[in-house]
């Protein structure tokens, strides 16, 4: 048994508390709110009660699965720093890069690893998550520490299959963050499913897009083609045509989105190697001008 703490428990989070407390693990939550339990139901099974800002859960934890946005992951954090045993697994889950060199400047000693999952999880209230789609989990450790961790496959696996470690992640996350680069800013500025991005108007701007997402995967060491890369975000696009992307729900939400670490962790590589972006960074500065106007307002 594992005493797991997940920090965000959102949709992605609250599949992943209820499939590792069916699994025999000590799952304990820490969200926003002020109680000190959470029921939480998975689909339509009865609903089970997890502990929630519970502080010796915190400090007693195995992991901490964070599964909050990216831009959420250093605030939901550093309350909690003083109560982090150096030897506690940080796991983090969630769209984009970027917020793993920033938790291992706090958390030095800890081991971190780093996971792309698509399952698919909602949340129709605060007690009730539905697994919508199943997926993959990949893992794999950020620091020396972390590669240390394999074991955790087999946790995990048990509890929501199919889960497999990655010695690769980097060529995982990016391509991950390659297909978010490519179908989140278009969906939300454009407000439309997925599956709209086949439409011709379309095909030679995410061309562009793409010959510029390889040029930076390149020289980031990512073994990456054009025409692979094309052919997995149409792929997606096509897997995926009747859904709206996250950052579509963000807009039409008026949500803060992930940009900055989706688009924006693009950008901040592209400079670094002295790549010309420019069809990703005027997608970039639409998204950010459209949450402008929202403060604005």
């Amino acid at each position: 048994m594992v005493n797991i703490l997940i920090l965000g428990p959102g949709a992605v989070g609250s599949l992943w508390a209820t499939k590792l407390k069916l699994a025999g693990h000590n799952v304990a939550l820490w969200g926003r709110s002020d109680a000190s339990e959470q029921p939480l139901q998975l689909d339509d099974s009865s609903a089970m009660t997890f502990k929630h800002r519970h502080l010796p859960s915190l400090q007693s934890a195995d992991l901490i699965l964070v599964t909050v946005k990216a831009w959420q992951v250093m605030a939901a954090i550093e309350p909690l720093l003083p109560h982090i045993h150096s030897d506690t697994i940080i796991l983090l889950m969630h769209n984009g890069m970027g917020t793993a060199s920033q938790v291992e400047e706090k958390l030095t000693h800890n081991p971190i690893i780093v996971a792309t999952t698509t399952h698919g999880a909602y949340k129709p209230h605060s007690q009730q998550v539905l697994h919508t789609g199943q997926g993959i989990t990949q893992l794999g450790g950020f620091n020396a520490q972390g590669a240390q961790c394999e074991f955790l496959q087999a946790v995990l696996d048990h509890a929501l299959p199919s889960v497999t470690w990655n010695p690769n992640i980097q060529q995982a996350l990016w391509t991950k963050l390659a297909i978010n680069c490519a179908i989140n800013p278009l969906t939300a500025i454009h407000q439309c499913k997925n599956g709209e991005l086949d439409d011709e108007r379309f095909h030679q701007l995410l061309e562009r897009i793409t010959q510029e997402l390889v040029d930076v995967m390149v020289e980031e060491g990512i073994e990456v083609t054009f025409d692979t890369l094309q052919q997995t975000i149409m792929n997606v696009i096509h897997a995926t045509a009747e859904n709206y992307s996250s950052m579509r729900q963000d807009v039409f939400h008026q949500r803060r989105t992930e940009i900055d670490y989706i688009t924006g962790y693009l950008l901040q590589a592209a400079h670094k190697h002295q790549i010309d972006a420019a069809e990703n960074a005027k997608l970039y500065q639409h998204i950010k001008q459209i949450e402008q106007s929202w403060t604005e307002q």
